[in-house]
């Protein structure tokens, strides 16, 4: 089955509320000799936009949204990979829905890959305003924020974190990597916000993040 027709049926199960038909229809996925990175890239995260979509859109209901995420969730803790044993850390980031935000699907899948990578990931949580997400990064030593928004109207906030950077002279110094539904059909509102970056789904947040880092520490440097 192609991942499009994966993606429509799990879609399906999420808005049906369907909690047993969209654990199967992973499973079978998986079963099938998908491999868990695609199922999260080429089925989970399709059918995660066009959740977005529909909210944006105002068909579903606040209820529909909240089951329909858990459902997805289910479906992510599936295929997450394991965290790795080593003891060595990438260094450590700070994550959080943007003020006013609560869907915290996506933030929660970065945050698990994140940490299954190897970095120290501080998970503030839903409705985080700007200057939480700021001052915690200078509390851990974090190169890198990750603010996340599933709306353009909660999206939009992103832009006073940027500001409260630039005003603490932290340009460069703390990358902002963004995400959310909203920045996959709407790629050019990175660059509105004052994003330094973002991916489309989890699976490329480590390398997003490592190159975050690895330029903030370039201009760090004296």
């Amino acid at each position: 089955m192609i991942p499009q027709i994966w993606s429509e049926k799990l879609l399906a199960t999420m808005i049906n509320a369907d909690r047993n038909g969209a654990a199967e229809l992973i499973d079978q996925a998986l079963a099938e000799g998908v491999e868990p990175w695609q199922v999260i890239a080429d089925i989970l995260d399709p059918a995660i936009v066009q959740l977005g979509c529909l909210w944006e859109e105002e068909t579903m209901s606040l209820a529909q949204s909240f089951v329909a995420s858990k459902i997805a969730e289910d479906a992510l803790l599936r295929c997450i990979p394991e965290k790795s044993d080593t003891a060595h850390t990438k260094g450590a980031v700070v994550i959080g829905n943007i003020e006013d935000d609560f869907h915290s699907l996506g933030r929660k899948t970065v945050g698990l890959f994140l940490s299954a990578a190897g970095w120290d990931v501080y998970d503030l949580g839903n409705d985080v305003p700007a200057e939480e997400l700021l001052e915690k990064a200078l509390e851990v030593n974090a190169s890198v924020i990750g603010a996340s928004a599933m709306m353009q109207t909660t999206a939009l906030n992103i832009r006073k974190l940027r500001q409260l950077i630039d005003d603490r002279g932290l340009t460069g110094r703390i990358k902002l990597a963004v995400g959310g539904a909203v920045f996959n059909w709407r790629p050019d509102l990175v660059a509105e916000v004052g994003g330094d970056g973002t991916v489309r789904n989890a699976v490329g947040a480590d390398e997003l993040f490592m190159h975050l880092q690895t330029e903030a520490q370039r201009e760090a440097t004296p």
